[in-house]
């Protein structure tokens, strides 16, 4: 089995990118989303020219207005911020189904089977990076590497907006001049304990035992021991529960136009609405979406919150994601994102709403 290839995805400044986008005065000042200080809110994310005075997420609204007088605070709009970070995974979904979110604004992705860009990992987070900013007008930052541990230290590594690759031959340089904080689960007690036992970097750590770690530290000093070597077998972890229903078809002559893609539907959507009736009642239909893969293989994916399942809704759907390429098409796919009645877990709101 050859090296994994992992792509950790992270927006930059998130709530804040999308402010700024949405209201381009916010621009250039500083920003954060948070709760109102005066009703003990507390800081959701921030702009960078909030960071420039010691701004943080997690901070009492009111300790950032201290630090930085000028701060503006807008109120959160986590349905936007939701749909938002859809419209991301739906962009990941053209490269990848192996997909473990984190949190709505960043992911792991395991491209080790991806066909796109020639298997390419360093190829498809350029095309991922740049479609996120074309399309949804913000910025990522991804790292590339052959595990999870390294690509998200890789993904912080140019930020904001930047691009890491580690290949697997330069792992084990790359770890060793890591400082041990650096490591997945070293918090500030551990790096203290670590830092008086004159261990700082992960070429100090290599120097230990795995035997004598694991008497010190339990279970976690042979993770400490495989991390300082850039080891980790963690898989990518996907939701297990369905996200969506599609249908697909790959077409043995390219369809020329709008026209021959459109014919194409009725036939599509007869064999979703048969998937459809195999839900049990623990999903609800959301989001039709439609897929698009032109002859040059490039493709796109177009969703809309609120349209309809019908045959003109999808129609229009098609139309605009041919638009999007206006060229001969090889493949087409319909399909309809599902809302988990069951409840998934949501991302902790750190602040007052």
């Amino acid at each position: 089995m050859g090296a994994r290839k992992i792509i950790h995805v992270d927006c930059d400044c998130f709530y804040a990118a999308i402010e700024m986008r949405d209201d381009p005065s916010l621009a250039n000042k500083p920003l954060a989303v948070g709760g109102a200080a005066d009703r003990r809110g507390v800081i959701a994310t921030c702009n960078y020219e909030a960071r420039a005075y010691g701004v943080r997420s997690a901070m009492a609204s009111g300790h950032a207005l201290k630090l930085c007088p000028d701060l503006l605070i807008v109120k959160p709009r986590m349905d936007v911020y939701k749909a938002v970070s859809r419209e991301i995974h739906a962009i990941f979904r053209d490269y990848t189904d192996i997909i473990e979110p984190l949190s709505l604004d960043e992911a792991y992705l395991d491209v080790s089977d991806s066909p796109h860009c020639a298997g390419s990992a360093t190829r498809i987070a350029q095309e991922i990076r740049r479609r996120v900013s074309q399309e949804l007008h913000i910025t990522v930052s991804a790292g590339v590497a052959p595990n999870k541990f390294l690509a998200k230290i890789a993904s912080d590594w140019k930020k904001p907006n930047g691009l890491f690759v580690i290949t697997p031959d330069q792992v084990d340089d790359f770890v060793a001049e890591l400082p041990v904080s650096t490591l997945h689960g070293v918090g500030k007690v551990t790096a203290d304990k670590l830092a008086r036992r004159g261990i700082v970097l992960c070429q100090d750590l290599r120097e230990r035992g795995k035997l004598s770690l694991v008497r010190e530290f339990g279970s976690f000093g042979e993770r400490l021991w495989n991390l300082a070597r850039g080891i980790d077998e963690r898989a990518v972890q996907t939701d297990s529960r369905r996200q969506s229903v599609s249908v697909e078809n790959t077409y043995d002559q390219d369809l020329p136009d709008l026209a021959a893609c459109v014919a194409q539907l009725p036939q599509l959507l007869d064999e979703l609405a048969r998937r459809m009736t195999r839900l049990d009642a623990s999903y609800r239909p959301d989001k039709p979406f439609v897929k698009v893969k032109f002859h040059d293989f490039t493709q796109t994916t177009l969703e809309q919150a609120g349209a309809g399942r019908d045959l003109a809704s999808y129609t229009a759907l098609l139309g605009a994601a041919f638009a999007r390429g206006n060229k001969p098409v090889r493949l087409l796919g319909v399909g309809v994102r599902l809302h988990d009645l069951r409840g998934r877990q949501e991302q902790l709101e750190l602040f007052s709403s």
